[in-house]
């Protein structure tokens, strides 16, 4: 390529004829010209410049529409200001990250819409944490928000980057009690395009479509960033659209004639269950070459489930496309050969220390673990397997994943412990993540980090348990949270160990609290929360996850969990009929949705496990019988049927007064 920096690439692209379309809804679409994008741009850098925003700035990106992202994200990068994208989220942990990532940063702009700034606001106010409300009022100060942007045909002065200067920085996704950002200079996002077209083969034929979030490194760097590059016709649909109406993306990729998708496991299970024994409609999916299958680990049993419903469309097997990368490589570190039907293997379970060899099975048993290739390494991009020693492996043999080449970060943003215990000796980064390469293919076995990988994003289990510890009685090291993979399941459990010697009576309170503060906190849905006398520890006091989950999957809790079952069906409030025609609607909804139990008016839905997909879903359907009426994170607010009856209630009233 013959740009250095993304803003020369803007330069060599600015009069492409080629356009960015938006999708907001079924027939709610619209495209921006290259050349549109490029104006806008400008225009929202003059408002940054008139704020005093100068070249080396941090600008906090906290925008749910995606046409808004990209404009700004270019007017950072055209000025020299550093873009950090961050998600919005609708939980506390969402915000607690976001005010600690602003007080990381040191003092950051930040582009955002009022709702969203007010609702920082109310929440700092009201934190414990004193260093908050300190922290948003230093970011309100240095705020631009979208409402304020009228008027963008004055153009900002662009800022001639140098290949060594940082683009953007992408804090991780999952930790939010202390959230690290990788520095992505404009070298390493140019080297990892290079190496990514190369083994990709993309060019201006190619249609690309994406549901990601471009706060995710796929999301932005593989479907905005690389197919800009490549002039590729791009399409990009939210997130929180996808969720809702997952059939559309597929009715989308099918009207646009799309070569290139992509979803990690988390999107292709959502895309069936809607789908459910329905036939997906006359799609074609024939010009399908690519999708993209990454972000967490791959499940052999869905690809084949996805690529099996979907054959008649006309999707080959060919264009299953699973990868490997992760932000510290800005995005890519290897591909499969493109036009080959994806590779599995069946590996032995139980002989996948670090260090030993493999042991391929010839077929599916009780101790096989069905692994993808995720290919070979990228152009401009090295990868090795090595032992704890960090010294390289022979091929064959289990050891932790090392990367280096130009698309590899040089560190954290102000993480010097971090990094020092993030780089080996001879200058190869530490993934984190183990493997081995056989056949000259890289397989992903597991993680070094433990790291949880559930609905298609990962977290970490120390944030989950200090969540968890706010239960009353809750001690440090007296919970464990755990992602358990069942066999013949496609996605990490969400599983909560609580150290417990008293009757599983007295249990059932404490694990509902603690059911209610992860759902509350984080969106995310508890299967299973489990009393254990003892917590196994190593002799230097690290918890053994891996121990409570084999213990998990042999079933050793089994009897406990059916007494504590039993307990709290006894215990349930019997869900009756409310003679209330807008509560008895709350409750038909949400009994439709959460179909683990049934619910009562004065259930508490983080209490009996609504994740936010499932709020999405309630949501949803509430908005169809009373549209624009609620926003989603009310029901955060009125979280049993009986108070958001009440609550929607009342705003009907305010509506027809």
């Amino acid at each position: 390529m013959q740009a250095k920096t993304l803003t020369e690439l803007m330069a060599l692209n600015r009069d492409a004829p080629r356009s960015i379309t938006y999708h907001n809804g079924e027939n709610d679409s619209h495209a921006v010209s290259f050349a549109q994008l490029h104006d806008r741009a400008l225009g929202i850098l003059h408002h940054l410049q008139q704020l005093g925003a100068t070249p080396g700035d941090t600008l906090i990106l906290l925008l749910g529409n995606n046409e808004q992202f990209v404009d700004a994200f270019w007017g950072g990068v055209l000025g020299g200001i550093i873009p950090v994208p961050v998600a919005i989220g609708i939980s506390d942990e969402h915000r607690h990250k976001l005010l600690r990532i602003a007080r990381k940063l040191g003092q950051p702009f930040i582009y955002t819409d009022r709702k969203t700034l007010d609702r920082i606001g109310a929440f700092a106010t009201q934190s414990s944490d004193p260093t908050e409300a300190a922290t948003f009022a230093a970011l309100k100060a240095r705020a631009f928000l979208v409402e304020d942007l009228h008027d963008i045909s004055v153009k900002g002065t662009p800022h001639a980057a140098r290949p060594e200067d940082t683009a953007f920085i992408q804090f991780s996704s999952g930790s939010t009690s202390d959230p690290k950002g990788v520095v992505l200079t404009h070298a390493n996002l140019i080297a990892n395009i290079d190496g990514s077209t190369q083994a990709g083969g993309f060019n201006e034929t190619d249609t690309s479509l994406s549901w990601m979030p471009l706060t995710h490194d796929m999301g932005l760097i593989g479907f905005h960033l690389v197919m800009f590059a490549n002039r590729v016709h791009a399409h990009l649909m939210p997130t929180e659209l996808f969720v809702r109406r997952p059939l559309l993306w597929l009715a989308i990729a099918s009207q646009h004639k799309a070569t290139i998708l992509c979803s990690p496991n988390f999107g292709y299970r959502h895309y069936l269950k809607v789908l459910g024994e329905r036939s997906p409609g006359n799609l074609d999916l024939s010009a399908v070459r690519l999708i993209f299958n990454g972000a967490e680990p791959i499940s052999v049993e869905l690809c084949e489930e996805f690529l099996a419903r979907l054959s008649a469309l006309g999707l080959n097997r060919d264009a299953m496309f699973p990868v490997y990368g992760l932000a510290e490589a800005s995005l890519a570190v290897s591909f499969p050969p493109v036009g080959r039907p994806y590779k599995a293997i069946q590996l032995n379970r139980h002989k996948l220390g670090i260090g030993e060899k493999a042991e391929v099975l010839a077929h599916a048993s009780r101790d096989a673990l069905g692994l993808v290739s995720v290919g070979t390494v990228i152009p401009l991009c090295e990868l090795r397997i090595a032992g704890n020693d960090d010294a390289a492996l022979e091929d064959g043999r289990i050891g932790h994943i090392h990367i280096r080449g130009g698309n590899v970060t040089a560190g954290y943003f102000e993480e010097p412990e971090a990094n020092a215990a993030t780089f080996t000796a001879d200058g190869w980064l530490k993934t984190g993540d183990l493997g081995l390469i056989l056949d000259g293919e890289t397989y992903i076995t597991g993680r070094a980090k433990e790291i949880l990988f559930v609905n298609g994003q990962n977290y970490y289990p120390h944030d989950l348990e200090s969540v968890a510890q706010r239960a009353q009685g809750m001690e440090l090291g007296k919970v464990v949270v755990a992602g358990v993979r069942p066999p013949g399941a496609e996605t990490d459990q969400l599983v909560v160990f609580l150290l417990h010697r008293g009757d599983a009576a007295e249990f059932v309170p404490l694990a509902a609290e603690v059911t209610q503060l992860i759902n509350e906190h984080t969106g995310l849905e508890v299967a299973d929360v489990v009393p254990v006398k003892r917590i196994p520890k190593t002799t230097s006091g690290k918890i053994q996850r891996h121990l409570l989950e084999q213990n998990y999957i042999d079933g050793e809790f089994t009897a406990d969990l059916a007494e504590i079952a039993q307990l709290r069906s006894a215990q349930a409030s019997v869900a009756t009929q409310s003679t209330d025609v807008i509560e008895a609607r709350l409750l038909q909804i949400c009994n439709s949705v959460l179909t683990n139990r049934p619910v009562a008016a004065s259930d508490n839905l983080f209490e009996i496990g609504a994740s936010s997909l499932k709020l999405i879903e309630i949501h949803e359907q509430i908005d169809k019988d009373y549209p624009g009426v609620l926003d989603l994170t009310e029901l955060f607010d009125h979280p049993t049927i009986a108070e958001l009856s009440t609550h929607l209630t009342r705003k009907l009233a305010e509506a027809a007064g």
